[in-house]
């Protein structure tokens, strides 16, 4: 067994992440780069530290998840979201559950947050926020964001939700205590059910065949009958009907 190889297993075994699941090369490659900054020749001799080692072992934790850090990515599609997506959802309900799937540092559930916030009072909207790394999760509900975040955020949004601290803008504690945000592996743990809308956004790319296939089952599963499942501008489904789904829109996916 190779050192790369040995590592896998000593990461699974120690967190339940399971590296294999990512594509190698793109995977090896940020690691080798992160190992070789941190001053280690091999990956044993890098997970002895690691493991010991709480600071190095978030770093580890964060340089292998993949984090956004925008407001309103790709703005026409969510666009497709407010005018096409949301009003079929409301057309016969008032309440609303929606996973915002790996949602990094936050900048995702709270601009899913302040859209919904347009139709619907906070008591009708239910809202989690998931992500693998505890750290991001702890950034994502301190709510700190440079201005260049939040380009795409008007200027209506940016004084009911937000407070300006001169080197940057502050999520309001109103908008972060109407979102549950917790740790969560989507390649290893279970999923809730009954969603109207999942949101799980550039971070399908970086996992092999096998591992999105598993994941496109578990949405479906996780979505109620004519529930939403968004995904990436890069993530398009060319097989949607496999999973039990339908495409409504580019990149959005209804439960049949």
């Amino acid at each position: 067994m190779d050192d790369y190889q040995q590592f896998i297993n000593q990461i699974k075994g120690k967190t339940g992440i399971d590296l294999s699941l990512y594509k190698e090369a793109q995977m090896k490659r940020r690691l080798t780069s992160l190992r070789e900054k941190r001053g280690f020749t091999t990956f044993s001799g890098y997970y002895n530290v690691l493991s010991k080692d709480q600071q190095l072992f978030e770093e580890f934790l964060q340089r292998m998840t993949i984090n956004v850090s925008e407001f309103f990515r790709n703005p026409q599609r969510w666009d497709v979201l407010e005018y096409k997506i949301l009003p079929r959802l409301l057309k016969k309900q008032t309440k609303i559950k929606t996973w915002s799937a790996a949602c990094s540092t936050g900048e995702e559930p709270y601009s899913l947050m302040m859209l919904l916030l347009k139709y619907l009072r906070s008591t009708q909207i239910d809202l989690l926020a998931t992500d693998l790394d505890q750290s991001i999760i702890d950034r994502a509900k301190k709510g700190f964001y440079p201005e260049r975040s939040l380009k795409e955020v008007n200027q209506s949004m940016l004084n009911n939700y937000f407070i300006n601290e001169q080197v940057g803008y502050r999520v309001k504690d109103e908008l972060k205590k109407m979102i549950t945000f917790k740790r969560h592996n989507l390649l290893a743990e279970r999923f809730e059910g009954g969603y109207d809308l999942i949101v799980c956004r550039n971070v399908m790319i970086y996992f092999t065949e096998e591992a999105k296939s598993e994941l496109y089952e578990k949405f479906s599963h996780a979505l109620k009958p004519g529930g939403v499942l968004f995904v990436g501008s890069t993530e398009q489904i060319f097989n949607p009907h496999k999973y039990g789904l339908e495409t409504e829109d580019t990149f959005f996916y209804r439960k049949i």
